[in-house]
């Protein structure tokens, strides 16, 4: 009669064990919505959307980067931000307009505050604007590198 028992038992403890699991799943709290990122920058409409892209010349590491953030912030559309070949070492930042359009690189220069703007075209880079930050950009105070 013991032996016999002992298999309800353990099927009883397994059929409890599995209800408890079924009902902790069941009754667990929805998990919270996810908080926007802070650091995503609105994109313009593609009619005023200007193409960036922002090469560091010097040897300061993040130049790029934190002028990438400048640009952002202003709702420039950077698409490709790093450092220069060897070859392109530059002591002035200068913004070079590579579709013909002075105008997007005059607005990219009066965002980052500086920059000689120069028309070269080159539609092969596939953005409306490169810029080349030389050792004289000084990237704004805002804890960033």
């Amino acid at each position: 009669m013991e032996l016999s028992r002992h298999p309800v038992v353990i099927a009883l403890i397994v059929l409890g064990v599995l209800g408890g699991t079924v009902a902790a799943v069941a009754l667990r709290p929805p998990l919270p919505a996810p908080t926007p990122i802070k650091h995503a920058y609105a994109v313009p409409a593609r009619e005023h959307r200007i193409l960036v892209e922002v090469l560091n010349t010097t040897t300061r590491p993040g130049l790029a980067r934190s002028a990438t953030r400048v640009l952002r912030r202003q709702s420039l559309d950077v698409v490709f931000f790093g450092n220069a070949d060897g070859s392109a070492k530059v002591d002035s930042t200068q913004v070079i307009a590579r579709r013909g359009n002075r105008g997007a690189a005059q607005t990219v220069a009066k965002v980052l505050g500086q920059g000689v703007v120069k028309l070269q075209t080159d539609t092969l880079r596939r953005v409306d604007v490169t810029v080349l930050l030389g050792s004289d950009y000084r990237p704004p105070v805002d804890g960033h590198p």
